[in-house]
């Protein structure tokens, strides 16, 4: 029994000394729900009472109003769809074959001659695109070359003041 007092002795004496033990309470859940509300409290306060008036200006300002952009396709201008145009590509026979459509623009007077001088226009591209290799077409700045030779062509056969340049309406390469 000696032991028992001396062990309770030791117990006072770690608690406080004063004979009164203190127990855990089941609290835990409790000051966590008190914390919770807390922090939904301040982020309310925080969005809701502390922010500041909303911009009464438009986000983003409105484009300011430039010279009217000129379209490109004009009122006296005419397209004249030509045949299609199907021919072989390089040097080794009937591996990879070009079909194009093309359209020359021409004004409105113009249309009859370029219809008369179609067999003379699909010469002159089926030449000029014979000529080109198949890793020509592999090079994305040869579009732009391939349209303006076509044009010059357009112009050759057509003269001047006919051909105002050349449409590639479709294009496939197998």
């Amino acid at each position: 029994m000696a032991k028992k007092g001396a062990a309770k002795a030791g117990e006072q004496a770690a608690d406080g000394g004063d004979g009164t033990s203190k127990k855990k309470s089941g609290g835990g859940f409790v000051g966590l729900a008190i914390l919770a509300v807390g922090a939904m409290t301040s982020s309310f306060a925080t969005v809701y009472v502390l922010a500041s008036d909303p911009p009464t200006g438009p986000a983003c300002p409105a484009p300011e109003a430039g010279p009217a952009v000129e379209p490109i396709a004009q009122k006296d201008q005419a397209y004249v769809e030509l045949q299609d145009i199907l021919i072989t590509i390089g040097s080794e026979p009937a591996t990879r074959y070009l079909k194009m459509k093309v359209s020359i623009v021409t004004d409105n007077e113009g249309s009859a001659m370029v219809e008369k001088a179609e067999p003379v226009l699909i010469d002159a591209f089926t030449n000029y695109l014979r000529s080109v290799e198949l890793s020509d077409f592999e090079n994305p700045d040869f579009y732009a070359h391939m349209r303006e030779q076509l044009s010059r062509r357009s112009e050759l056969v057509l003269g001047g003041g006919v051909s105002q340049g050349v449409l590639i309406t479709e294009f496939l390469l197998r």
